[in-house]
């Protein structure tokens, strides 16, 4: 395999890793916005027992049930922050990967490597 066959190569390689995490991060970023919907809804129903809790006292039943929907609450705040980090984390890769990428093609480019 000649040099510039392996360095062909090699960006290709480069390319369909971008591609790929490109991918994931639009899946992870998907999946975040999924989770801030789940959270806006919950949070709504939050906001609904509190005044019916206002407006009719709190009954022990619909305490608890606002306990547990502030519980699910923050499960799903929780899981929007481990989201987000995916994303940085996978983020920060694709910027790896354009490094590699741009070092790969600079002497194409003319730039100094």
């Amino acid at each position: 395999m000649s040099g510039d066959t392996r360095h062909d190569a090699g960006l290709a390689a480069l390319v369909a890793q971008r591609l790929a995490l490109v991918a994931d991060v639009s899946a992870l970023t998907a999946e975040a916005q999924r989770l801030n919907q789940k959270l806006s809804g919950i949070e709504m129903e939050v906001l609904r027992m509190q005044l019916e809790i206002g407006r009719h006292g709190g009954r022990a039943e619909l305490v608890q049930d606002l306990r547990d929907v502030e519980e699910s609450a923050e499960a799903i705040r929780q899981a929007c922050i481990e989201s987000e980090d995916r994303i940085a984390a996978t983020e920060g890769k694709v910027a790896d990967v354009d490094r590699a990428i741009a070092r790969a093609t600079s002497d194409i480019r003319g730039d100094k490597p």
